[in-house]
């Protein structure tokens, strides 16, 4: 029985992971959707979001019209894991590119290694670095929701929500306006929210 889908299929992003193909997780060829996403992180919002969009755009750069490869590719998150959203963006990165911090995966004899792909660097600089392993090349990237503002309504009625005050009328005009957001964000496939840094 096919479970249906939270959100659109697309954007989807699609890799090949070559230790996948190699323990018999299908051919290795992975697609993911934002669906996956939410499902890792247990909700949908404009983080999660910028998330899957960082990382597709930077394997548009990367890789061009070729196939990704999962596990070819490192991520330096410029700020400390616990600074604003960068942990829970960061378990986007992973889940998509196979890139992990010290608890990843530490290869079969020397090969396909994730553990320390996934840095966290306090170095002040903005923006989420993503490096294609095999070549060297990188590109950073920041995301910037604010050009997809939220209602001003938003504000408000999440705070009589979390204090108990809204009925179904305020749950629902709340819902429908964070869901409206993240699918405009979605729709948009970063070409407003995702930038390089030069």
């Amino acid at each position: 029985m096919s479970e249906s889908l939270m959100f659109p299929e697309k954007p989807a992003i699609s890799l090949y992971d070559p230790l996948g193909d190699l323990l018999g997780a299908g051919d290795g060829l992975f697609t993911y959707t934002y669906d996956d996403a939410v499902k890792l992180s247990g909700h949908a919002c404009p983080t999660v979001a910028g998330g899957f969009l960082l990382v597709k755009c930077a394997l548009k750069e990367l890789w061009g019209h070729e196939m990704p490869q999962r596990g070819d590719i490192g991520v330096t998150v410029y700020g400390p894991q616990d600074e604003g959203t960068n942990g829970p963006i960061s378990q986007v990165f992973t889940l998509i590119t196979g890139a992990a911090a010290s608890n990843g995966f530490h290869g079969l004899g020397g090969q396909f290694v994730r553990h320390g792909l996934l840095k966290f660097e306090p170095t002040g600089k903005p923006g989420f670095r993503f490096e294609r392993i095999s070549t060297g090349d990188s590109v950073t990237l920041i995301y910037d929701p604010s050009s997809m503002g939220a209602v001003p309504t938003m504000g408000d009625d999440l705070g009589r929500i979390l204090g108990g005050f809204a009925n179904e009328e305020i749950l629902k005009r709340f819902r429908d306006a964070w869901r409206d957001r993240v699918l405009a964000i979605l729709e948009d496939e970063g070409e407003s929210t995702v930038h390089k840094v030069k």
